[in-house]
């Protein structure tokens, strides 16, 4: 017996039957899963090369704390130079008398000198510590002074507002310092414990401190002991006039 069904034979359709509508919606939908892909793999490559990157924080800091005595800080860097160990250590230099740049390569008893510290000293004004990194070469230490002036003047320039004060120290600073005044006061060096033993013991010298010989160059803080110092560390007095030069 023939049996007749009420449906419709299966098998592939014409797309020609398909409506129309029906077609560009199927079309606009794989265009936009497509475009979809594409911003998804482009994020996640910007995200892979933006990465946050790990940064190192040392907390290694070279010279006295605010409100250590002196005399504490001579027996710290005293403790800092005891150890046994052959390797090369970071080191702060400070001296017993302001110093001219001519005589920083005697001062560090030949040792590589890695910064200098320069502070002008005038009664009774506060003045600004300046930090000059220093390849190994005599010839660039010996003008580092006028490197630290030029770091005086270079900041002055770009200040957008600062008072009449302030401006005239940082003046008279750069002035100096590009005479080659004796206002070094003090050195980073690298050298073993026996060689920074050695420098402590020389004439002129205040103090050798020591970091551990794992130290970064260039990640550690430094606040030297100026050759003026005395009883306990702390801010000193900001109400002397001003020079002219």
């Amino acid at each position: 017996m023939l049996t007749v069904s009420d449906e419709p034979e299966s098998g592939p359709r014409d797309d020609a039957e398909e409506p129309t509508g029906l077609r560009s919606t199927r079309t606009l939908r794989a265009v936009f899963a497509a475009v979809v892909g594409v911003v998804v793999v482009v994020l996640v490559a910007v995200g892979a090369m933006q990465q946050p990157r790990t940064e190192t924080v040392s907390t290694d800091r070279l010279g006295p704390e605010q409100g250590e005595s002196v005399a504490e800080y001579l027996a710290r860097a005293r403790d800092s130079l005891s150890g046994t160990d052959s390797a090369e250590h970071w080191a702060l230099v400070s001296f017993t008398e302001y110093q001219s740049p001519h005589r920083l390569p005697e001062l560090a008893g030949g040792l590589r000198i890695g910064r200098v510290l320069y502070q002008v000293p005038l009664p009774r004004v506060q003045t600004q510590l300046v930090t000059v990194q220093v390849p190994a070469t005599e010839e660039v230490v010996l003008r580092s002074a006028e490197d630290a002036a030029w770091q005086l003047l270079d900041q002055l320039r770009r200040a957008t507002a600062i008072d009449e004060r302030t401006e005239k120290v940082i003046t008279v600073s750069a002035a100096r310092l590009r005479e080659g005044c004796a206002c070094a006061v003090g050195l980073i060096v690298r050298g073993t414990l026996d060689q920074l033993r050695d420098l402590a013991a020389r004439n002129g010298i205040r103090a050798v401190e020591a970091l551990p010989a794992d130290a970064v160059a260039g990640a550690f803080a430094v606040v030297p002991l100026l050759p003026d110092a005395t009883g306990v560390i702390g801010p000193t007095p900001d109400d002397g006039p001003v020079p002219d030069r």
